[in-house]
């Protein structure tokens, strides 16, 4: 879940580098290091246990040789804790090989082991170390550095996105992909590697995305990739639009972009009277004869899969059922004739899903993809997909990607539904026209979601209830505010509450329930509320507009519009979110970099 970056060309490449790792910096920011060629003909290391802004200020006045490598990293620990000793890039015993690399290499214990035995002196708690340590071993019998190089990932059992350079070859960069994802710009004397196509964006038109197994040595001159050429693509997305605005943070803007995010998501695609999905009309034929469907996801977009299982089934009739994607790729289960996959995934990238892609693939099934990141691994191994166009999501949390997906996967039971030649009522289209304007007048009251923040900010302990499609939401809430303000917070279906969670209700245990009324259980909802009242639990509900009787039980109410039952969920996340953003924030938290959270979760 790291982020890395390397550079050759015209430009300064020290800021270029830098600039890259901002850009990533969502991915990890336990610390950061870059490895450089200097003026006075040596190769510089400089690392920092901060984010790139620290690692800026020990690079002031420092400048690198112009058409030399640079390579960076910014880093989410995984093996060794976060400092300056562990950070990348690593070295080898004689400092002529620097790499850096984001993945796990699951057998580094056994080859450092081996390499410690033939006299090589380790530094750091890393996986990454023992990678610069065997090339400089074959070196030893390899005098080609390529050679060594690729004899050096023979002997790796893992996944990595590589990039290294030799002292002894300074045009040069090293890279490597298996598992990890990483993408190269070319143009007339530049060359920039890095994790994250939205780095590129801006800089190179056109870009190849390494697949697995692949490599290259990039230079200003006759970039070479192997075992086989690779295909060149056009990057269309548009990195520069993810600047922070009249916001103090990412994921405050990010939540009231959710109107616009909607629009996104339906521009083009509704249509009077049917949807229109480009993205799965060269599969149509196909899915006309699935007769089940597997969603299959990781965190949020797990939650935004079991509306996705509710939407299916309910508007297109399609029996479907959700698994977590780290699950269901060790999951042995009989194949399902005429049944397709559904992979959900902001990133594109996410390990545990990109797996159970491949283990879907391997068994035969219909393969689609819900994804925001256009380029990324899941969009392109996919048989077929639907592109969120949410824009790039900057704060780790995720909000409007959920609100995204769910929006994609209300548009794809409505295309399964036509394809079944049934009519979609013509108060749906309307429905989700009017869900831009309802989500805006929720937000013109989120200082009303403060106030009940700044109320209760001495919790440390929230139930989060809900029903039907609320379910789901219910879970997110709890999730965002675990990930914000590192307080406990549990999701639960609200008849479940009876079966144990009622025993940990109190007084200093506060109740978020989504109790609105047209999911059909309005009433079951008020009589769960009703034992909690009784038992001295304080309760917040998330109602519907003119419910009255709502407030006689919940001490604290917060009123959304009415809407269908099925965007329900939609509406009542917003207060949700708003509510562990302004519980992070009061806390002093930053919420768009929590601890030990990394936006793109890249590893297993």
């Amino acid at each position: 879940m790291c982020g890395i970056a390397g550079y050759i060309g015209y430009r300064k490449s020290l800021p270029v580098v830098l600039e890259s790792l901002k850009r990533l910096e969502y991915r990890g920011y336990d610390s950061a290091g870059v490895a450089f060629f200097d003026q006075n003909g040596g190769v510089r290391l400089v690392k920092a246990k901060s984010r790139i802004t620290g690692l800026e200020k020990k690079l002031n006045g420092f400048s690198a040789v112009e058409g030399s490598a640079v390579i960076g990293h910014t880093r989410w620990a995984t093996h060794g804790a976060p400092n300056e000793k562990n950070a990348h890039p690593h070295s080898d015993c004689s400092g002529r090989i620097f790499i850096v690399h984001n993945g796990i290499i699951e057998n580094y214990r056994s080859i450092k082991a081996d390499l410690i035995k033939r006299g090589h002196q380790f530094i750091s708690d890393t996986d990454t170390e023992a990678i610069p340590h065997l090339i400089e071993e074959n070196l030893k019998s390899e005098k080609n550095f390529k050679k060594a190089f690729d004899a050096a990932l023979g002997r790796l059992v893992g996944a990595y996105a590589l990039a290294a350079f030799d002292v002894l070859s300074p045009k040069n960069i090293y890279i490597a992909r298996l598992g990890s994802p990483l993408v190269v710009g070319l143009k007339k004397e530049e060359c920039l590697v890095a994790s994250d196509p939205g780095v590129l964006s801006g800089k190179f038109k056109k870009v190849i995305f390494l697949k697995d197994g692949q490599r290259g040595i990039i230079n200003l001159n006759n970039s070479v990739f192997y075992p086989k050429s690779l295909e060149i693509s056009r990057l269309d997305s548009d990195f520069k639009s993810a600047k922070l605005a009249n916001f103090p943070y990412f994921m405050l803007q990010e939540i009231f972009e959710s109107p616009e995010v909607i629009k996104s998501a339906l521009q083009g695609r509704l249509l009077k009277n049917n949807v229109k999905l480009g993205g799965l009309e060269q599969v149509a034929d196909k899915l006309k004869k699935i007769k089940r469907l597997k969603i299959i996801a990781c965190g949020t977009s797990y939650y935004a899969g079991l509306l996705g299982e509710c939407f299916f089934e309910e508007l297109a009739g399609l029996p479907s059922e959700v698994f977590l994607a780290s699950e269901w790729r060790y999951k042995k289960e009989p194949r399902e004739p005429q049944t397709a996959c559904v992979f959900i995934s902001q990133s594109g990238e996410t390990a545990d899903t990109l797996a159970a892609l491949r283990k879907a693939k391997k068994e035969k099934y219909l393969c689609l993809g819900v994804v925001n990141a256009v380029g990324s691994s899941i969009a392109r191994e996919t048989d077929a997909g639907v592109y969120n166009h949410a824009g790039p999501e900057i704060a780790v949390a995720s909000t409007k990607a959920f609100i995204s997906q769910a929006m994609v996967l209300i548009l794809m039971a409505l295309f399964l539904r036509q394809l079944k030649s049934k009519s979609i009522p013509n108060n749906i289209f309307e429905e989700l026209d009017g869900l831009p304007d309802k989500i805006k007048s929720i937000l013109k009251n989120h200082l009303r979601i403060k106030s009940l923040a700044r109320k209760h900010l001495k919790r440390r302990n929230f139930l989060f209830l809900g029903r039907g499609y609320n379910y789901p939401a219910a879970l997110e809430g709890a999730l965002k505010l675990k990930e914000i303000a590192y307080v406990h917070a549990e999701g639960y279906a609200a008849g479940e509450m009876k079966h144990g969670p009622i025993a940990l209700i109190s007084k200093n245990f506060p109740t978020i329930a989504i109790a609105v009324r047209n999911n059909g259980t309005y009433e079951k909802i008020l009589s769960n509320l009703e034992e909690i009242k009784s038992r001295g639990g304080p309760i917040i509900a998330v109602a519907t507009q003119g419910d009255k009787l709502i407030s006689k039980i919940a001490g604290d109410v917060f009123y959304i519009p009415a809407a269908n039952s099925f965007l329900e969920p939609l509406l009542a996340v917003v207060p949700l979110q708003l509510f562990a953003y302004y519980f992070g924030t009061l806390l002093g938290y930053d919420v768009d970099k929590p601890r030990n959270l990394a936006k793109s979760v890249t590893v297993e």
